[in-house]
């Protein structure tokens, strides 16, 4: 997320919210926020919303997405809201809705539905 720019918003257990500040360094050719940037607060926001919901001392693992971009990502920020739909002990099922805000107004502009896994006994170095 540092790379991208994004910032953690808010956290509550089964939701999370990351922003991303559009930046040309994020952008495609037409000057709108990159599916690639979109898809990965997304997935974040998700994932760390099932995470909220995991036992302590568990990590969370995506283990599919499907993301329909619904609109370009163009506006004065990019926020990506995840929430828990259903939390299970080994697979958990969330979704994401991102919204371009601009002058005051959001607009939805992808909508991610994510399953993720929780792992244990991982120190995230890969084997």
């Amino acid at each position: 997320m540092t790379t991208l720019g994004a910032t953690l918003v808010s956290v509550e257990p089964g939701l999370v919210e990351i922003a991303l500040r559009p930046a040309p360094a994020v952008s495609q050719q037409h000057g709108f926020v990159h599916a690639g940037a979109i898809s990965a607060i997304a997935d974040s926001a998700a994932g760390y919303a099932a995470l909220s919901l995991m036992p302590a001392g568990t990590g969370v693992l995506t283990t599919e997405f499907k993301i329909n971009l619904l609109a370009p990502g163009a506006g004065e920020l990019i926020v990506a809201r995840g929430r828990v739909v259903k939390s299970g002990r080994t697979l958990t099922l969330a979704q994401s809705e991102v919204f371009a805000q601009r002058d005051g107004q959001e607009k939805l502009i992808a909508l991610l539905t994510a399953t993720l896994m929780t792992i244990q006994g991982r120190d995230g170095v890969s084997d």
